[in-house]
């Protein structure tokens, strides 16, 4: 028998050495705000144990400017597309990098809460796959009385892109952001639109970025319309200390469009000015857009989805509610929306190909139904059932693709 111990230990070495080796798994960065985090519950923390939440412990030594009904751990859209993947059969390591109401200019130049290094959290490794989601109306073009600065976008998205792709490090103006042919000229936009002179001139520098790559992929998360900026929306109020959301009666007259569409459409120009943007500096660029907007849009005009959430009749029309009750955040059937258009969009895999039975959608108390049809919308908009995804003025051939998933559905609600 002695004899024997050492063949039996070289066959076992030589086994192991021909065994397959895992895969590392393709790492995957969610940057944004509430709208990747989830914003409500049974979202919010879904998912939360598979998904590393960067700002936890930043949470835990520095509270300020978190709210009491956004309670950790934190899963959200990213733990939605976390579970696509296992169903999938694909190994990613999925984490989220997020603060209420953040810009990708307050991630880039860390304006936050002392001691939480967004920044940082960026630059912590080097990543797959980045995914960044703008403030939702920061893309926009400016109006009175609405937080945008689409030049602030571009610019930022372009930086962070930098970051992540190169490990120089930058130093810039946010008057650069702007057009001119000198920084006079551009000072001058900068001022023009609002902006202080201090914040437009000074310098600001960014570190390199040891762990920067220019094989990450990045995307840019398009956000959707926002109901109570379209004209009809009721006025509303948010309990702080309990989130709950109630409507005062009157009508809400800061509003800036006139449909959703109109919404829509701004956004998709504005992502994809960003995207080229980026592009054209020579540097790796974006891969691409989550077009999570159009595929709202797509819900909606497919007759899935409620258009006018502020409608008497909308909680019993038999369609899907893809905005929570301040027409601002989505409802579970909104990110969930959101998670498969972003699954499709990152792993080129069909989101349809989850089926009725998808875990995710029990998990969160959606219908098997409701998420075939919203697989169904998100697999449309990323052209896995067509040629291509169509353009607005053709969106009759959505119609007529998923008229009869429509009629289905609203026959099985009643």
């Amino acid at each position: 028998m002695r004899c024997l111990r050492p063949l039996f230990s070289t066959l076992v070495l030589t086994l192991a050495a021909a065994a397959p080796v895992a895969a590392e798994p393709i790492s995957v960065l969610f940057v944004g705000n509430s709208f990747t985090f989830g914003r409500v519950d049974p979202v919010m923390s879904y998912n939360a144990a598979n998904v590393r939440d960067l700002t936890g412990p930043m949470f835990v030594a520095n509270p300020l400017g978190s709210n009491e009904f956004e309670p950790r751990p934190w899963g959200g859209v990213a733990g939605i597309f976390k579970q696509f993947t296992v169903q999938a059969g694909l190994h990613y390591d999925v984490a989220m990098s997020t603060r209420n109401a953040a810009s990708l200019r307050g991630h880039l130049l860390n304006t936050n809460p002392a001691g939480w290094d967004l920044r940082g959290n960026i630059g912590s490794q080097t990543w797959g796959k980045v995914v960044l989601q703008e403030q939702s109306d920061e893309p926009l073009l400016r109006r009175p009385g609405l937080a945008s600065n689409p030049e602030y976008f571009r610019h930022y998205a372009d930086k962070i892109e930098n970051y992540v792709h190169s490990s120089a490090a930058q130093s810039f103006r946010d008057r650069d952001a702007f057009a001119g042919a000198d920084g006079a000229a551009r000072q001058a936009a900068c001022r023009a639109a609002g902006i202080a002179a201090g914040t437009c001139s000074n310098v600001r520098d960014v570190p390199g970025n040891a762990n920067a790559s220019a094989g990450t992929e990045m995307y840019l998360y398009q956000t959707w319309a926002r109901p109570n900026l379209v004209n009809g929306a009721l006025a509303t109020v948010t309990d702080e200390t309990t989130g709950e959301v109630t409507r005062t009666g009157a009508v809400n007259t800061n509003t800036f469009f006139d449909n959703l569409e109109a919404m829509t459409a701004e956004l998709k120009s504005s992502y994809e000015a960003a995207l080229a943007q980026a592009d054209n500096d020579g540097s790796a660029g974006f891969k691409g857009i989550a077009p999570v907007g159009e595929a709202f849009m797509t819900a909606v005009q497919a007759g899935i989805a409620t258009r006018d959430m502020w409608s008497p009749d909308a909680a019993t029309d038999g369609l899907v509610d893809l905005w929570f009750d301040d027409g601002l955040h989505a409802s579970k059937w909104g990110s969930y929306l959101s998670a498969l258009t972003l699954f499709g969009t990152l792993t080129g895999v069909d989101p349809a190909s989850l089926g009725i039975a998808e875990i995710a959608a029990r998990d969160l108390g959606i219908r098997g139904d409701d998420a075939l049809a919203l697989q169904r919308v998100a697999s449309f908009q990323l052209g896995f059932r067509a040629s291509a995804v169509p353009e607005p003025s053709s969106m009759a051939l959505v119609l007529l693709a998923l008229y009869g998933l429509s009629r289905s559905a609203k026959r099985r609600r009643a």
